[in-house]
């Protein structure tokens, strides 16, 4: 499919990683094949029980007094298919399709994130014709779903990495070169149930069609969050007194705005339920009709195979606090960045809501690029389901990459870029998560870049890869390893 692009070699290797089933704690068969790669090539190697693997190509003749560049990403990726698509993503790979100048996914996500640097860093070290300074790459595991590599690293003996200059190859825009990001954290709040005997007609609510997109890139972007749409419902249907909640399942990650979700409900009134989904439905429609244009909101019969088909309805007491508590929590942009316009500093995104027999689940992902505010949103979390008897904690929390002012390595790379493409390298702060805040502090004087090629619509199923990108992302990489003496 991708033989005749160019570099060749790159996209051999990003071909051959998108035939490997890679969501985030399955990334086993990647690891194998990466261990294989080096073992083919006598490379030196290392994997841990997490799937975190690094690969050290020694320096080229000429280049042994160089100092060591680490090439970094991650070997998993979020895993998004469109309705009623029968892709396995856990035991199949990803169907290519080639449309111009973009790679993108048949009816799933397409892995570009970050599997376009897992090909770029595969291709250096095969390279028989490049020269270069030790290059060291890091290829973590579970990036997506709270940096589970890189902090399963905390405890390992890393002094085969020799390097403190860090290329990270997880951004998605080109000519843009990344020094600091947001740090996060995974709020996780369980909400204990009571169910109760109950005879109205069941229903369910479903929410579809939304763009979803990534929780750090798009959240400024206006789009909806279908798990928020469906507490719009419920809510309206719970002032009308003609509801309980059975269930509500919507998204899969906590980093991803959620497009699909839906509620089970028992009703008093079904064609007064109608009538208030349908009106909703054009409301809501009208709000997002830039941001959001597809919007649907369905009323529908519960499947018989359904694994909540059979519950009871939570008690009117118990519903009625489960959907005080979806309806509590904060979503969204907190606050913009005084200091860079257009900036997202702090947000959060409800990102899953899953529900048991006896527990309501919930999954927020915050962000924020200041340490400060993002334990105070956590510790606002924290009060709000303390009050409300859920019980909450937070997992995957992981420290900000805090921008500093002078940097000769940056400094490089920026006149590199300018001597190549003729135009100056945007300097930026990003509000998404990147591994390089993390991994400065398990590598004393790190000195970190993060690039990457155009990426559009990560974490969705839209998601494509800009070739002719992809080819000058690479160029330039290996221009900074040539020029490294």
């Amino acid at each position: 499919m991708l033989e005749n692009l160019e570099p060749k070699s790159v996209f051999h290797f990003f071909e051959e990683i998108t035939k490997i089933p890679r969501p985030s704690n399955h990334e086993d068969e990647m690891a194998d094949y990466l261990v294989k790669f080096a073992e083919d090539r006598g490379l030196e190697h290392y994997r841990d029980e997490a799937n975190n693997v690094i690969i050290i190509k020694e320096a080229t003749p000429g280049y042994e007094n160089a100092a060591p560049i680490i090439l970094q990403g991650h070997s998993d990726m979020v895993c998004e298919k469109v309705p009623g698509s029968t892709k396995d993503m856990e035991k199949e790979g990803v169907d290519l399709i080639v449309n111009g100048d973009w790679i993108t996914a048949d009816g799933t996500t397409l892995g570009g994130d970050d599997g376009a640097a897992v090909a770029m860093a595969m291709a250096i070290l095969d390279s028989k014709e490049l020269k270069h300074p030790r290059v060291e790459f890091l290829c973590t595991a579970g990036e997506e779903i709270g940096m589970v590599g890189a902090n399963a690293l905390k405890d390992k003996d890393l002094s085969m990495l020799k390097g403190r200059l860090m290329i990270n190859i997880d951004s998605e825009e080109e000519g843009v070169c990344t020094a600091g990001c947001a740090g996060a954290g995974s709020f996780l709040a369980d909400l204990p149930l009571e169910r109760g005997e109950c005879t109205m007609e069941r229903r369910q609510i479903h929410v579809h069609g939304l763009l979803g997109g990534h929780s750090g890139q798009d959240i400024n972007k206006g789009r909806a969050n279908a798990n928020l749409l469906v507490t719009r419902v419920l809510i309206a249907l719970a002032n009308a007194g003609c509801t309980r909640l059975i269930s509500m399942f919507g998204g899969k990650m906590d980093n991803t705005i959620n497009k699909e979700s839906t509620a089970a409900v028992a009703l008093g009134d079904v064609e007064q339920a109608k009538t208030i989904i349908a009106d909703i439905e054009q409301t809501v429609r009208n709000e997002f009709v830039l941001a959001d244009p597809d919007i649907h909101i369905d009323l529908e019969e519960i499947p018989a195979d359904a694994e909540y088909a059979n519950w009871e309805p939570l008690t009117r007491e118990c519903s009625d606090h489960a959907i005080t508590l979806l309806a509590s929590l904060p979503n969204g942009v907190l606050r913009m960045n005084d200091a860079i316009p257009g900036q997202v500093e702090t947000s959060l995104n409800l990102g899953i809501v899953t529900t048991t027999l006896d527990t309501l689940h919930l999954d927020t992902f915050v962000r924020s690029n200041v340490s400060s505010e993002q334990r105070d949103v956590l510790d606002r979390l924290l009060w709000v389901c303390s009050h409300l008897g859920a019980k909450a904690s937070v997992s995957g929390e992981y420290p900000a990459w805090e921008f500093v002012l002078e940097s000769k390595f940056r400094d490089h790379m920026q006149e590199i870029w300018k001597d190549m493409f003729g135009k100056e390298m945007e300097l930026v702060s990003m509000h998404a998560g990147v591994e390089c805040g993390l991994l400065a502090t398990l590598l004393p004087g790190l000195d970190a870049v993060s690039i990457g090629p155009d990426l559009t619509d990560v974490h969705s199923v839209n998601e494509k890869l800009s070739i002719k990108s992809t080819q000058h992302i690479y160029d330039f990489i290996c221009k900074v390893l040539e020029e490294a003496k």
